[in-house]
């Protein structure tokens, strides 16, 4: 089978290459999954990239056991294992696991969920790492409440434009921060006010939310929490990442001042589980989040592909889809 496979650290266009693999092997929980579509998260970008350098020992690691990045796929069961119950040749499946860029892709039976009926393969790829973080980020971390104002910074991102659609579920009034060319976009997506960056500051106007999620980490912890209510809450989830330690300072930073500050909640890392992915499913089925999809690259330009969600004006999902499926 094609895969895209990576032996170094480095730009996508360097390291990225398409070639010829085994197919993988289905062990007795796994599901093998022939991949119509796959979408790309700013992650996939950092850990091609070895960003931040502390981090590579991990990033090695973990592409000595898989060379094949990306994480998130939708696609076709081709075959399952012995244990599998949930699933069956021929059903159309999307879910978050490991090796995503290729034209096959072992998935344990825990990471996977049946389609939504209503989205594309290329839609439905991107109800992986973005969906499940700002799900889990406003759900369990912020306690999201019907009624209470939320403000999204990024909202035209990955992250973003699924919070501001589950934000919105979840019976919240949504601001979301984004550049002039996208704010048509993040109102079309169900914001109930926008606020362009390059010309207003949201830490320094007169209104007060009740959780922000920060996508960006353009502005210093302090003065972000300066837009919240006294009961609020700050959930950071970005930051410029780059050099040795670039990208990390900020987390830290909010884990310590999680410990004294109630507005500051901390830092965690987003699952797939299935119960999750079924939420997911369920809200996309009921029209509640519709994907959006900036661009689609074929499974060859791969290596444009990352390289562009990681210039960082993406406007909601990049999705690579796998040629196998057209031919």
């Amino acid at each position: 089978m094609r895969a895209i496979v990576q032996d170094k650290f480095g730009s996508p266009r360097e390291v990225l290459t398409l070639k010829e693999i085994e197919k993988p092997a289905v062990g007795d929980d796994e599901v093998l999954v022939r991949v119509r579509a796959a979408s790309i998260h700013i992650g996939d970008y950092y850990t091609i990239g070895g960003l931040p350098y502390v981090m590579r020992p991990l990033f090695s690691s973990l592409r000595a056991k898989n060379r094949v990045p990306g994480a998130d796929i939708a696609g076709t069961v081709e075959a399952v294992g012995t244990n599998v119950r949930e699933f069956q040749p021929g059903d159309d499946v999307f879910g978050s696991y490991k090796g995503a860029f290729a034209d096959y892709a072992s998935f344990p039976e825990t990471s996977l969920a049946l389609k939504p009926d209503r989205l594309t393969f290329e839609q439905a790829s991107a109800l992986g790492v973005s969906a499940l973080t700002a799900l889990q980020t406003l759900r369990d971390q912020g306690n999201v409440q019907a009624g209470q104002q939320v403000l999204i910074t990024g909202a035209s991102g990955g992250v973003g434009t699924f919070a501001v659609q589950i934000a919105k579920s979840l019976g919240a009034e949504v601001t979301g921060v984004c550049s002039t060319r996208n704010l048509e976009m993040v109102r079309s997506i169900g914001a109930d006010h926008v606020i362009d960056y390059t010309e207003e500051d949201f830490t320094v106007g007169e209104q007060r939310y009740d959780l922000i999620l920060d996508n960006v980490g353009s502005h210093s912890m302090s003065d972000t929490r300066r837009a919240l209510k006294p009961t609020g809450k700050l959930l950071a989830n970005g930051a410029p990442v780059g050099g040795w330690f670039g990208g990390l300072k900020e987390p830290i930073a909010a884990f310590a001042l999680s410990l004294f500050v109630k507005q500051q909640g901390r830092p965690f890392v987003s699952t797939s589980n299935p119960e999750d992915l079924a939420v997911l499913k369920d809200l996309a089925e009921g029209g509640k989040i519709t994907p959006v999809v900036d661009r689609t690259y074929p499974l060859n330009e791969a290596p444009d592909a990352v390289a562009h969600v990681g210039e960082g004006h993406a406007q909601g999902k990049t999705i690579i889809i796998a040629d196998l499926a057209t031919e």
